[in-house]
Parts: C-alpha cells; structure tokens; sequence
C-alpha cells in the first residue's frame, strides 16, 4: 500500500431512504448508481471495517465503543474488490452536508436578512395601538349581551383609560401606566369564558385575556389587558409584573399573530461542528421559546458544515434574523412564512461534499476501479455510526427500553457516566450519580445536552415520575432513540438479506416498491412507533408520546411479495427490493428474513412491540 494523493474531494446525491413518504416504513435495501462528479473518487463502503473473506454474520450487542460491525453493517456489494484506506473528516469542513427538499431543490444559505417583501408582510397587520383608537361603542354593546353589565362597564372604563394614557405618551410600553389590567366576574361555567376569550380574539384584538382563580375554589376569573405586539411579555423587567393575588401573565395566544401570515416561519441553518439539537437548543434560549417549537425534517452531523430547512412558530423574521450579530458557528437565513411546520422525513435526501485525506491504496488504479463500481452497482443502504450515538452507550439501546415501557432504566442510561465522554461532562455525570443534587447538577451541565437537562428538570419538580420526565425531553429526540433502535434492526436484516441471498438477483418472498398497476399491490399503512411505547396499551400513563396518528394517502407505501411469476418475468431488479423499519403494522418478506426479525426481538424481550402483521387490501 502506497500514498496515492493527499486529497480527494467528491461529491455524492444521497437520496432519503424514504423516497417521498413523509413517514417511512421500508428503506431500499440498495442505492444504486450514485450520482457522483466524474473527476471524483469515493472509498469502499463501509469505510472503516476489515473486510471479511467468509462474510460470516453473527448479531453482537455491546455497551463499550462500537464498531460498525456493531450495529450490522457488515457487507460489502463488491467483496472481491481490494479498496482502499483514506482518512475520513479530518477537518470538521471536510464534511459538507446539504439538505434537498422534496421538490428537489438543493438547500443553501444565501441571504441573512429578510426579504423586503417579508418586511412588508409583517408590517400589513394595523397596530394595536391604532386599533385601540378606533371606535368600540358597537363591541361595548355586543360584549354586554354576553358579559353583563357590570363587566361591560369596567371594559368601557379600562379601554377609555388606555386611550388616555396613549395620548399622553408616544410609547407602547408606558400605555398600560395606571391601568394594568382588568378581571372580569368569576364563573364557573367553561364554555362562558371561552366564549368571553373568542370574543376578545375576533372583536377586540389589541386587548389579550387569560385565567386566573377565582374567589373559590369553583370558579375563575377572565383578566384582561393591553397587547402592545407582544411587548408585554418580553420588555426588560416585564417577568416581574403581577396581577390578581400575584399571578403571572398568561402568554398564550397573547401575539395575536396576523392571519395574513403562515402560522410558522421557514429559514435555512448553516451550522459548523455543531449537532442539530445543540444548534436549535441555542437559538431558542436567545428567543425564549422551548425546543418544541421547532420543527425540521432529519438531523444532521455534527462534525460537518450543513445546511437544511427549519420552521418555528409563530416567530417574525426580522427577530430571527437580528440573531445572526450574536450567533457563533450558526448563520441563519432565507426566510418565509409557511402554513405548516417541517416532520421528520420530509426531504428527498442529502448532497455531500466529502474531502477525503491521506488516501491509501496498492494504486491509482485500485481507487479507480472502487470508485467504478460504486457507480455501477452502489452500495448497501446502511444507516451509518452516527444513527448510534458516539458514545459507549448507544442509542439503541435507550430506544430498546424505551419500546420495553422500562422508564427508569431509559433515564439512568441517558444520565449515567459513559466512556468516551469529555472529562469535565463525565464528571458531571458522576457528580450526579453520586450524589442525586439535581440543582448542582443542572448548574453544570452545558447547554447541548439538551436531553438530560429537560430531564433532571422535570425530575426536580415531579420526583420519581420517570416517564414524564422522557416526554420532557424533545419529541424529535425521543424519536430519534426508537428510531435507532429500529435502524440497528434494520441494518441487520439488510447484512442477513445480503449473506443468505446475495446482491444479484430478486428471490421468492422479498418486497419490492410497486413500478406498474397490480392487482395483488399490498398497501402498507405509516407504523408510528409511539403508539407501541407502552407495554400496556389501554393505560394512557404507558404512553411516551400522546399524539394520535392520522392514517392518510401520504403516510402509505406500495410494496408487493415477489411471487415466482415475477421473478419468471424480470420485472423487478435488485434495486427494487425494500426491507420494512420494524413495527406492529408492517409487511415483512416472506422468507427466512422475517424470521430473522423475529429472532432480533426476542433477543430485546420486544415480543409485544414486534410483529403484530396488519396485512392491508389492494387499493
């Protein structure tokens, strides 16, 4: 072996595993023929294994360092091939990752600011202020027949004050001097004060209400104040004000938030060796909003430069924007307003820009003819090391318990001491181990171990309840441990398809994506995996996640058995062939692959979760 060049840089299209279904249930067994530039070069996959000569596969589980042996990726598709050794993100900027979206369309940051006709939206809606100096005898009266007319007098009195106070000052945020809030007569009846709360939303929407007790134990009481465009709840100082018996405002819903815009705000994060949730973690603490109200479509490296969509709710482009002056390693950009906030899945794949350093090989021309085959025949689908976690203990391991109802030991595999940690976060963990000072603890922890500060804070308030204090950790998180979990499944069936079968030919008994009308087409209903988290579905408390799944047309995949017509008539190739995510409502291959699945959860003692086949009809 020789040093053949220091560098190769490529560039390679990785399509989604799901295709355009926006909750995937089955991943292509192969990718074939990956688009790559001609004068580039790509390594054999996977990069770091020793290849095998028996291609002998045995399941292995292990709570130390892994490797990708580990987590079943196994197999090469062109064995025989000699490949080479090249060191692989040597620079974080070595690695660069860059969403495409489901109309195809490669994601980049191009502009920081908002766009002038952005700017223009925002600004349509009229302020509160000039809504508070039109004329309201008309709403006074409507308010009447609704409230009475003692509440509809002190309106009256509290609007007539605001108007004052506003003439005296050219400042929003001094209005409410002299006339904080009102509260409205106590009532015990529910669908009252909603009727109160919609009619200030449609008829008096520069005043906000909320709910506070009322004078027994039976009844509340509508508090109503002055809503200068959310400035209230986030000027210096305004945490401080109380209201009636010293409670605090209620900030819910308190943005009226102009209908003319989309009700979640669309940008693009570049970000540099940082993780996705570290990132979003961050911008969120300068907005003061928690991590749920982010959304966006997968998670990418942290050791890398990448770029993707991200929506967050009911936030205003410019206040977004104003961040990149603060921001460190973090650029965000390229806003607009959109109707509906990004899932999970949601894009049709990633470009990666690879610089490869130090390349190995017996010759120029070993290199040239790995990268040959891989654009002839592809590469095995694998989910790659960074699905696991890079820790000693991975995170299908968490996702294991996690689909096992164990909540306990989820949460202390999540906080406990690891190898391969930092020095100064292991000894954090230990600290806590030791000593159970959740406060000390959370005085310590950095800020990007978002799941184990979400959890010891809701430990501290609900000692014990370790179930809620997983559903205080990010859903797109808690995700991403069962989905760990189903990857590690996944990857060993692919390298068992791949040992038994080979990659040449489609056998008896695999799925494969439907490519033309067929009468015998199974439809295969999106499996949620928060719906099997509870051991015991019909206790509400044994679910991690609360959310109802919506079966529709968009969550539902065309695959079919391979019956030996098919297979006579060459109708399908190799690269058709599909393996399911394991899940209680999923087709599986009928061949010696399904009772592999079997055999992988037995081993887990997931025999509830795991194959409860729920065969659908043809369309």
């Amino acid at each position: 072996m020789s040093l053949v060049t220091t560098k190769l840089v490529l560039v390679l299209n990785g399509r989604s595993r799901s295709g355009n279904q926006l909750k995937p249930c089955f991943n292509s067994l192969f990718n074939p023929k990956p688009s790559f530039s001609s004068s580039s070069c790509f390594y054999r996959f996977p990069s770091s294994q020793i290849k095998n000569n028996n291609n002998n596969y045995q399941y292995t589980e292990s709570v130390t360092a892994m490797e990708e042996s580990d987590v079943g990726i196994c197999c090469y598709i062109s064995p025989s091939l000699p490949g080479f050794r090249a060191i692989l993100k040597q620079r974080y900027s070595d690695f660069v990752v860059n969403e495409v979206d489901l109309d195809g369309n490669i994601v980049h940051l191009t502009d920081l600011h908002p766009s002038t006709q952005i700017a223009e939206e925002e600004l349509e809606k009229k302020p509160p202020v000039d809504q508070l100096n039109a004329n309201h005898d008309s709403d006074i009266d409507s308010f009447r027949a609704l409230a009475g007319d003692s509440d509809a007098d002190s309106l009256s009195d509290f609007i007539n004050q605001l108007i004052i106070n506003n003439n005296n000052s050219n400042n929003n945020s001094d209005i409410q001097d002299g006339a904080t809030s009102i509260v409205l007569s106590p009532s015990s009846d529910k669908l009252h004060r909603t009727a109160v709360h919609n009619f200030f939303k449609q008829r008096l929407n520069f005043l906000v209400t909320d709910t506070v007790d009322g004078p027994d134990p039976y009844s509340k009481c509508i508090r109503v104040r002055f809503n200068s465009r959310g400035k209230n709840d986030t000027t210096r100082g305004s945490k401080k004000r109380k209201g009636r018996g010293d409670t605090p405002y209620d900030s819910r819903g308190s943005d009226h938030w102009p209908e003319h815009l989309g009700k979640f705000l669309r940008f693009h994060l570049c970000k540099e060796n940082k993780d996705t949730q570290e990132a979003l973690g961050l911008i969120g603490k300068m907005l003061g909003i928690q991590p749920r109200s982010f959304g966006f479509s997968g998670t990418k490296d942290k050791r890398a430069v990448t770029t993707q969509r991200v929506t967050v709710f009911k936030q205003h482009a410019h206040k977004v924007a104003a961040l990149n002056k603060r921001l460190i390693g973090l650029k965000v950009g390229d806003f607009c307003y959109v109707n509906e906030g990004l899932l999970l899945g949601q894009l049709c794949g990633n470009r990666f820009t690879i610089t490869l350093r130090g390349v190995v090989a017996d010759s120029e021309d070993t290199v040239k003819t790995a990268a040959d085959a891989l654009g002839k025949h592809g590469f095995i689908n694998y989910f790659g090391m960074q699905r696991f976690g890079s820790g000693s203990i991975p995170t299908h391991l968490i996702g294991a318990k996690l689909l096992k109802g164990e909540w306990e030991e989820a949460v202390r595999m999540i906080l406990d001491p690891r190898d391969g940690e930092r020095d100064d976060i292991r000894s954090i963990r230990e600290y806590y181990k030791e000593s159970e000072d959740i406060d000390g603890t959370l005085r310590q922890l950095p800020r990007f171990l978002v799941a184990e500060k979400a959890i010891l804070q809701c430990l501290k308030k609900c000692p014990g309840n370790y179930l809620q204090a997983l559903k205080a950790v990010p859903r797109t998180l808690r995700m991403m441990y069962v989905h760990s979990y189903q990857s590690y499944l996944w990857n060993h069936a692919a390298s068992m398809r791949v040992q038994k079968y080979g990659t040449d030919h489609v056998v008896l008994g695999d799925l494969v994506y439907c490519n033309e009308e067929n009468s015998n087409e199974i439809k295969q209903i999106d499996d949620s995996v928060y719906e099997e988290i509870g051991p015991n579905e019909s206790s509400e408390n044994d679910h991690l996640d609360e959310s109802e799944t919506h079966v529709s047309e968009g969550n539902c995949t065309s695959v079919k058995v391979v019956n030996n017509e098919d297979i006579a008539s060459g109708h399908y190739t190799v690269t058709d062939v599909v393996l399911p995510l394991p899940g209680s409502r999923v087709n599986y291959p009928q061949n010696d692959i399904e009772q592999y699945y079997k055999d992988l959860a037995d081993k887990f003692e997931l025999e509830k979760w795991r194959l409860r086949r729920q065969l659908h009809k043809a369309q």
